[in-house]
């Protein structure tokens, strides 16, 4: 599909099947006349009204619907557009669509509105994107990250920084196009301000990279201790169902066991393993080196350690061992119901007191604590950073966002190296050029016609 084809009308599905009401939107210059020929009803629509009436396939009633008439440039596509609030089932709403179809409409491709928006300037590149992370988010931070970017706090920053690089190439292109004014002794240190304080906004954006991913695409998080400590258990609790099966036999759980789950906000990826123990039954063994290996590959672990009994030598060993690879280790102290008798002293001084947690699985106390932890550990630096609440916080949810970011943040770096070195402003200006490319394709600015065929191409069809 061309980038500028935008002439024609377009419609297609944009609810889920199965609905008790499904719509159908048409979008263009046309989008009232192609739907005035499959109504019966009320003939002249006011704006943004709805309309009882009833979508006719011929002298034959396909659907009893309500209408609703919106007039550019107020809309999503900032064309005229119609939806059409039918009956959820698929073949009403295929039914609808297909005499709209036939009556002059095209079928849209999968993102179309969302770019025909783009396209005439409703909303820029990213925001485009955070659609499509506003329909997947999986927790109320993902969510609110997601709305965050919608509403154009990432574009903001990202035309901050443009700008920047923008005035640094009309500073230099007037120093190469009218070198009778020799003032480079004035320009060079404009231009470096200009690349340093491009080169700020990438590195302050950059950094909140991890928990923009982790906000993302979850935490892979392993619950991992000794037989009979209380995994199982609590997984139960953060998932507030029975998914695993908890005894007082240990070895009842032998294989790992994965589900995701919502902390603080924060989506993990919990996995639940064999307690790590010598035993000679084969599954279990199986089970426990599936456990290590889990561990190994986790970002964070949750330790659990039996409160209620002294702290045992291979509790500390392995804590040790964890803490030596830098994965971030909690160590949930369990079964606080019944007093805790482990000495945390010697568990904080290897994971840290900020990190050595107090719960009851079975009484589900103590949660609260542990999510607060896990907020503050993979998002609340970020937020504090930028001097505002997590909630406000813009994340780099997006790798093609992290990719171009780190691109500019390299040019930059050698464009400061170049004037550094004394180089002429025409070397500078290569290193600010692929810099100014890079960032704008965050918004849009520099985004070539493949890129955005590639970026709209993911959105499902009547988005």
């Amino acid at each position: 599909m061309s980038i500028l084809h935008t002439d024609d009308t377009i419609a297609a599905i944009s609810s889920p099947p199965g609905g008790g009401i499904g719509i159908v939107r048409l979008s263009g210059a046309d989008a009232f006349a192609i739907a005035a020929r499959v109504w019966r009803g009320q003939r002249s629509w006011e704006d943004r009204h709805v309309y009882y009436g009833k979508i006719m396939d011929g002298a034959d009633t396909a659907d009893e619907v309500l209408l609703i008439a919106m007039r550019a440039p107020r809309t999503y596509t900032t064309e005229d557009t119609v939806e059409i609030n039918c009956h959820g089932g698929v073949r009403a709403m295929q039914t609808v669509l297909r005499l709209l179809l036939a009556n002059g409409a095209r079928l849209a491709e999968p993102g179309e509105f969302t770019k025909r928006a783009f396209l005439h300037g409703r909303i820029d590149l990213s925001q485009a994107e955070a659609v499509l992370d506003v329909i997947s988010a999986q927790t109320a931070l993902s969510h609110k990250a997601a709305l965050s970017q919608l509403d154009g706090r990432l574009a903001k920053q990202a035309k901050r920084l443009t700008a920047h690089l923008l005035q640094a190439l009309t500073r230099i292109e007037a120093a190469i196009d009218y070198p009778e004014y020799d003032e480079t002794a004035v320009t060079i240190p404009q231009i470096r301000e200009d690349a340093q304080a491009a080169l700020a906004i990438a590195d302050k954006l950059l950094q909140t990279a991890d928990s923009g991913r982790i906000l993302r695409d979850g935490l892979e998080t392993v619950i991992i201790g000794r037989p009979n400590v209380g995994k199982s258990s609590l997984l139960n609790a953060l998932l507030n169902e029975d998914r695993a099966i908890v005894t007082d036999i240990p070895g009842t759980t032998r294989d790992t066991l994965s589900e995701f789950a919502s902390i603080g906000g924060i989506p993990l990826r919990l996995t639940d393993t064999a307690g790590l123990r010598h035993t000679d039954d084969e599954v279990e063994r199986i089970g426990v080196e599936r456990s290590r290996q889990h561990a190994a590959a986790a970002e964070l672990l949750l330790y659990v350690i039996d409160g209620a009994a002294p702290l045992c030598s291979e509790d500390i060993q392995a804590l040790q061992a964890y803490a030596a690879k830098q994965t971030t280790v909690f160590a949930i102290l369990n079964k606080q119901d019944k007093g805790i008798q482990t000495d945390r002293a010697a568990i904080a001084a290897i994971v840290g007191d900020e990190n050595v947690l107090t719960i009851s699985a079975k009484e589900e106390t103590g949660l609260q604590a542990l999510a607060g932890r896990v907020q503050d550990r993979f998002c609340q630096n970020q937020a504090q950073s930028q001097g505002m609440g997590v909630e406000g916080t813009v994340f780099l949810t997006n790798t093609r966002h992290i990719d171009a970011l780190t691109c500019a943040q390299a040019a930059l770096a050698n464009a400061l190296a170049t004037i550094d070195n004394g180089l002429p402003e025409d070397f500078i200006a290569i290193d600010i050029r692929t810099a100014y490319d890079a960032a704008g394709e965050i918004t849009g600015e520099t985004a070539d016609g493949d890129l955005l065929d590639s970026i709209f191409s993911q959105f499902c069809l009547g988005k």
